[in-house]
């Protein structure tokens, strides 16, 4: 089951990873999480990646697809990934494709998770992480980590600014997106400005076809 969660910046695609990853078994791996590790890691990746994340610009491909091919290459993703963060381009879609097809493997389901621009604006402003465990919260939790007690602080790709630019972004650069995996016949589209639960049930009975592959 090799899958692909497209949408805009806080469009909430962590949060259904998660549940495909505890019922169905298979790897998330998110690039954005992979950038931020090397980022805290200050590794050299890391140092030229904060550059672009802080401005809410895209990183560029050809740091991605490395990172994201040595990824997939793990014995744990044999079985089948979820991708979440990439591709972001065409350029990075056609060169996933290129990837899968060298070892017999294909993108089997792009599932775009759509909500209004001013909704997304509204949850990523208001999201706060624990300097402490890393959690991520609200700004309604107030000034400490309800977990541990650590700080609260917002991230510098989180403030407005950054946030509406991400978005400019995106519409610009990743939208077309859409259209690539709608011509491939693999895109699901799947009203995201619900609850959660009621996202999840979409995705789960869109999903329900390649359990039986």
């Amino acid at each position: 089951m090799n899958i692909m969660l497209l949408g805009a910046p806080g469009a909430g695609k962590g949060t259904q990873a998660a549940s495909i990853v505890e019922t169905y078994g298979i790897p998330h791996i998110s690039t954005g999480d992979i950038l931020r590790a090397a980022v805290t890691n200050a590794t050299p990746l890391g140092l030229e990646a904060k550059r672009y994340m802080d401005a809410g610009e895209l990183v560029p491909d050809e740091v991605v697809i490395g990172l994201v091919s040595a990824r997939l290459s793990e014995p744990d993703a044999a079985e089948g990934f979820i991708l979440d963060g990439f591709p972001r381009t065409t350029a990075q879609a056609t060169a996933l494709d290129a990837e899968l097809a060298a070892v017999d493997r294909r993108i089997e389901s792009a599932i775009a998770i759509k909500v209004d621009p001013e909704v997304i604006i509204a949850r990523l402003t208001s999201r706060r992480t624990c300097r402490g465990c890393g959690r991520i919260t609200s700004a309604s939790e107030g000034e400490r980590c309800l977990a541990c007690g650590g700080e609260l602080f917002q991230r510098d790709d989180d403030n407005d600014a950054t946030v509406r630019n991400r978005l400019e972004v995106y519409g610009r650069s990743t939208a077309p997106l859409i259209d690539y995996y709608c011509q491939a016949e693999v895109l699901i589209e799947i009203d995201g400005d619900r609850p959660v639960e009621s996202v999840w049930a979409d995705i789960e009975a869109a999903l329900q076809p390649l359990t039986t592959q």
